[in-house]
């Protein structure tokens, strides 16, 4: 309880062969993807609308600075995870503490509830949100499980409340670590989940776990009829911990995911596909993929389009706008921008500038909004750390 594949499949795989010049990371644990198991000290602020920001429209695209000089609409967050809209009303997840909060047009920061089963420990907590018409869904770690439940949003924007608690799904596997926890709403209407792992790496190629996967339900959290596979919530398999999913508007999806000790990795998602980890970890060797990644090469795993050094990026939340995905970076601290008409290369934004980033999302104006992520206990917050910044791209 609450309180106050139509798809670019040619234009995607065909250039599979890539040949990264990366460094290999030379980390032995998982601080290489910018999630540990363990959690530093935080620093945390109050939740506040920025220095002028009520000035600001957010669902306005009037006057919205660019990438060079985003602006700071919101600061003082803490361990902020994602944002979702309702309306033009953006809701933000907070993971250690539970809360969601909504953010208005000018700025302005209020807690709308806080979900009091939600269990901090670790990478553990409250994750993803999404919004389908008025039903606010939220992924979070309640004791020795993940869950996903919603609520009825009540009430008009500045003065949103949650309604009563439903669950939709629970007994997922969680730990500390590697529990994915994205949620969002496909081009189908259907609701689709990550689940990285949990330090059970087996069970990313076992089709009857639902860990190391990503997931697909109704809204209800039933089973799709025409999921890849009989009587299974999988999508897709093979995950060591996706982050960030997103459809282009064709219909072709997308996923970001953290890798280990060499390469993380972003997907093309296909039904029934299966991603390869732990056998592989970026692209296989030996067929003709190109240089790099690690495996052994077997033709039964989907190679990653993109691959980057865990140094370099640590994918979280990623946004598919019209011509580009946006990716956003903890341990690589940028934003990577992958054109849709070649998801070979990959350009970079605000390399060191802004430190960690967690989420990024277009707003229903088609502006970025991206959560900073410096307060988790793994960054070097700054006073009015953690902030939301928008930008027009």
């Amino acid at each position: 309880m609450s309180t106050p594949a139509s798809s670019r499949t040619g234009r995607l795989l065909t250039g599979a062969a890539m040949s990264l010049a990366v460094v290999l990371s030379a980390c032995a644990s998982d601080s290489g993807s910018g999630e540990t198991n363990d959690r530093g000290g935080e620093e945390s602020g109050t939740a506040s609308a920025s220095s002028g920001s009520g000035s600001s429209d957010a669902g306005s695209g009037s006057s919205t600075p660019g990438a060079d000089s985003p602006e700071v609409v919101a600061t003082g967050l803490e361990s902020p995870w994602s944002i979702a809209f309702h309306g033009q009303t953006m809701l933000v997840s907070e993971r250690d503490s539970g809360r969601i909060l909504e953010v208005s047009a000018g700025g302005d920061v209020r807690e709308v509830g806080r979900i009091d089963d939600a269990s901090s420990s670790g990478e553990a907590g409250l994750h993803g949100l999404a919004v389908d018409d008025d039903r606010l869904y939220a992924f979070f770690a309640a004791g020795t499980e993940n869950r996903i439940v919603r609520f009825h949003l009540l009430g008009e924007a500045g003065n949103l409340s949650l309604g009563e608690e439903e669950t939709i799904l629970d007994g997922l596997p969680t730990a500390n670590f590697h529990n994915g926890g994205r949620l969002a709403f496909g081009p189908d209407g259907m609701l689709y989940a990550t689940l990285g792992d949990t330090g059970d790496r087996d069970s990313a190629q076992d089709e009857g776990a639902l860990t190391g996967k990503i997931l697909r339900m109704t809204p209800d959290g039933d089973i799709p009829a025409d999921n890849p596979f009989a009587d299974s919530l999988v999508f897709s398999m093979g995950h060591r911990n996706p982050q960030g999913i997103g459809w282009d508007d064709e219909g072709a999806m997308y996923a970001s995911e953290f890798g280990q000790d060499a390469w993380d990795e972003l997907n093309v998602i296909e039904a029934g596909g299966n991603y390869g980890w732990p056998e592989v970890e970026g692209i296989a060797q030996g067929d003709g993929a190109g240089d790099g990644g690690s495996g052994d090469g077997s033709g039964d795993f989907i190679d990653p389009v993109q691959q980057w050094s865990p140094d370099e990026a640590s994918p979280s939340g990623l946004a598919v706008g019209d011509d580009s995905i946006l990716i956003a970076g903890l341990r690589g601290e940028r934003l990577h921008r992958v054109p849709l008409d070649d998801l070979k290369s990959s350009s970079e934004l605000w390399t060191g500038e802004h430190g960690r980033l967690r989420d990024v999302v277009e707003a229903p104006d088609g502006t970025l909004l991206v959560l900073t992520n410096n307060t988790d206990g793994r960054g070097e917050p700054a006073p009015d750390d953690d902030r939301l910044l928008r930008f027009t791209p």
